[in-house]
């Protein structure tokens, strides 16, 4: 059966896209190293994040993005490594750019691009992701060894609805790239107080935060509902609100990295291992809109749901 080793690479990404650069091509080489097929990096990862890197596009150099995009493009090849890549993808004239995975193969070449679909913000579009990128409006697989595979990014995973898509396609492995850091310390303490400290106990996570409650919670979900593997690497400027990690498809994290610290998580996926999977038996129905299992009963007494 279909096997790949993902390198989920995170680093502390800034808005200097010389010093991104140099990061990734230092954390391909160690992925090439170590025998991945893969290497996945966080969201913006070589532009940096528009409204927590850096303010604005306003005079983005994006000149420099385009060669520093291609001398991945041209590692890839020469390490003979896939990359999945956070950047950001310029548009025509006045348009907002999107937030984007630049999908690289091992002969170098862009093989696709996925962008962002549920990007934050107010309605207005004047807040969060909104106020600096236009969302997306499709889906992104491909193969690697056999292996279909998916993206997403950070605020996609609030909706399930995109997985649940991705598992009527076959994906069998998500790269799903985060950038929830660079953070002040104040930042955190604020949204932990928010949250209400009286129930920092019982929400064990890396930062008391609301994505570091909420995100790996649903990427255990999203894993063991659909029987998906997911890559989860996340920027490690300090304050980042948790580290990149690897969910296997049961649902158990295989593999985490140290908080605010670069490094490099090579998990290997196994697309034969038996794993627990209890709603295997009835995945394909439910997606398919028959919302029970087994065989539903025509009957009186189950059709009159106010009598005893």
């Amino acid at each position: 059966m279909a096997v790949i080793r993902v390198a989920t690479c995170q680093f502390p990404v800034s808005a200097n896209i010389r010093r991104n650069l140099g990061h990734v091509v230092r954390q391909v080489r160690v992925a090439a190293e170590r025998g991945a097929d893969v290497a996945h990096f966080p969201e913006g990862a070589l532009s940096g994040y528009a409204g927590v890197d850096f303010g604005t596009f306003d005079g983005f150099d994006w000149d420099e993005l385009r060669s520093a995009t291609r001398r991945i493009a041209d590692l890839a090849r020469g390490s003979g490594i896939w990359i999945v890549l956070g950047s950001a993808h310029q548009l025509s004239g006045p348009n907002k750019p999107h937030n984007s995975l630049y999908v690289i193969n091992d002969a170098g070449e862009l093989v696709d691009r996925y962008d962002k679909r549920f990007c934050s913000g107010s309605p207005d579009e004047r807040t969060g992701d909104l106020g600096h990128y236009n969302p997306g409006d499709h889906f992104s697989t491909w193969e690697i060894n056999g292996v279909r595979c998916g993206a997403l990014i950070c605020y996609d995973y609030r909706f399930p609805e995109l997985y649940r898509e991705y598992a009527k396609s076959g994906v069998q492995l998500m790269f799903h790239s985060f950038h929830a850091a660079n953070a002040s310390p104040e930042r955190v303490e604020t949204i932990g107080a928010a949250m209400g400290t009286a129930f920092e106990t019982l929400n064990r996570a890396a930062t008391f935060t609301y994505p570091g409650v909420t995100m790996s919670a649903a990427m255990t979900t999203a894993a063991a509902c659909n029987h998906m593997w997911i890559s989860c690497p996340n920027s490690s400027a300090p304050e980042s609100l948790w580290p990149a990690f690897f969910v296997r498809a049961d649902g158990v994290t295989v593999g985490r990295l140290r908080r605010n610290t670069a490094g490099v998580l090579v998990s290997t996926v196994d697309i034969g291992k038996e794993l627990y999977d209890s709603t295997a038996a009835w995945r394909d129905r439910a997606m398919a809109g028959i919302l029970h299992s087994g065989t539903a009963v025509d009957d009186p007494r189950s059709k009159g749901r106010k009598v005893l």
